[in-house]
């Protein structure tokens, strides 16, 4: 579910669209509008899950609390277009207790669930990567604003986290084949970053200056960016701790 807290399966399957279910739901606005990257604070602690057999949800709160609810995507409720950055997605609207009750009660406003039509929820492209190397570069450039060595790299939301690479060696790929497990990827651009990298993967609490340091060195145009896109060429099965590998 796209801005809560993020899963980390030791292994994926990557179809021409990404990791299947990524970003497969959403939580909206109840006029349909997206959550700002500000108001996505109190989700970041929030972790979801779904049942592939029944499609039901569960959402665990910080507290510990949970709530479990059948999915219910009503064929009476009609889908609706949702803008998704450069792009028109559609969603359908489904209802679940967490969502409509909870949820709303503590941000003090109407929010809905929504089910992503299309297979692929994604902003621009399948697939996100970043090395460590480049958040341990940022945490150092960071000066005495900031003293917790590595920043969490789970703030950029990446698909795949990559060692032993030099710091921006990523931003050197663009064009490039690289096989992956089974999986075969081109390399695109580098990705544009917003507040939420700003926030504690845990909290939602701001605690790492990013948009300021990496305005410092990472400007293209009018975008900061960090990390890097990349196509799937051939779907595949990647792995924890698989190489990578250059296929031209």
């Amino acid at each position: 579910m796209k801005s809560t807290a993020l899963t980390h399966p030791d292994e994926v399957e990557l179809a021409p669209s990404g990791v299947a279910g990524d970003r497969r739901y959403l939580i909206l606005h109840e006029d349909g509008q997206r959550l700002s990257g500000a108001e996505k604070a109190p989700l970041l602690g929030i972790r979801v899950t779904a049942d592939p057999a029944d499609g039901s949800l569960t959402f665990v709160f910080p507290d510990g609390s949970t709530c479990w609810s059948a999915y219910d995507a009503s064929e009476d409720e009609e889908v609706f277009p949702v803008r998704m950055y450069d792009r028109t997605i559609t969603a359908r609207k489904v209802f679940h207790t967490a969502v409509d009750h909870f949820l709303s009660e503590d941000l003090h406003e109407d929010l809905i669930l929504v089910r992503v039509e299309e297979e692929n929820a994604r902003d621009v492209k399948a697939v996100t990567m970043i090395s460590l190397a480049t958040v341990e570069d940022l945490g150092r450039r960071a000066g005495p604003r900031w003293s917790g060595g590595m920043p969490d790299p789970r703030r950029f939301r990446m698909t795949m986290e990559l060692d032993g690479c030099e710091p921006l060696e990523e931003d050197t790929w663009a064009g490039r084949r690289i096989g992956v497990g089974e999986a075969i990827l081109r390399v695109g651009d580098p990705v544009p970053r917003c507040v939420i990298t700003t926030l504690d993967p845990d909290t939602g609490r701001k605690d790492f200056p990013t948009l300021e340091v990496l305005a410092t060195y990472r400007h293209v145009g009018t975008d900061l960016v960090m990390g890097v896109y990349a196509d799937v060429e051939r779907p595949g099965r990647v792995h924890v701790g698989e190489e990578l590998s250059f296929l031209d």
